[in-house]
């Protein structure tokens, strides 16, 4: 069965997207900033929403219409875990972080997104 991305790969879908992949980035540098321990915190500020980043850029399914070419085949399920695992992380880091309003925001947030991508949630686990 071939399942298309109608509504999640819509121009103002991806933009959405776009902007919460780049909030989740920062929410994990502000955990890292108000957590870590000086001299650390400038190091892990920087590091570990670089890490995450390159994840989320190299761990990719091939022919994903939202992303570009594959660097790291991966199964459209395990692709989804690393998704959630990233955008509700930034949820945790933020409540975490002593952030709970933005925190509630956010989960609220992230949670519209992934009810209105439902086509893209069935493509990942199709895939």
């Amino acid at each position: 069965m071939n399942v298309t991305l109608a509504f999640a790969n819509n121009d103002a879908m991806l933009a959405i997207r776009f902007l919460l992949e780049l909030v989740s980035l920062l929410c994990l540098a502000v955990w890292s900033w108000r957590k870590v321990p000086s001299p650390w915190r400038w190091l892990m500020a920087v590091a570990l929403p670089v890490a995450v980043g390159w994840a989320w850029g190299s761990f990719t399914v091939p022919d994903d219409p939202s992303k570009g070419e594959s660097d790291i085949h991966t199964p459209g399920p395990l692709r989804l875990l690393l998704e959630l695992a990233v955008f509700f992380g930034a949820v945790a880091a933020l409540y975490l972080a002593d952030l709970r309003r933005a925190a509630r925001w956010l989960l609220a947030i992230m949670v519209g997104y992934q009810v209105l991508a439902f086509d893209r949630i069935g493509w990942l686990l199709s895939h």
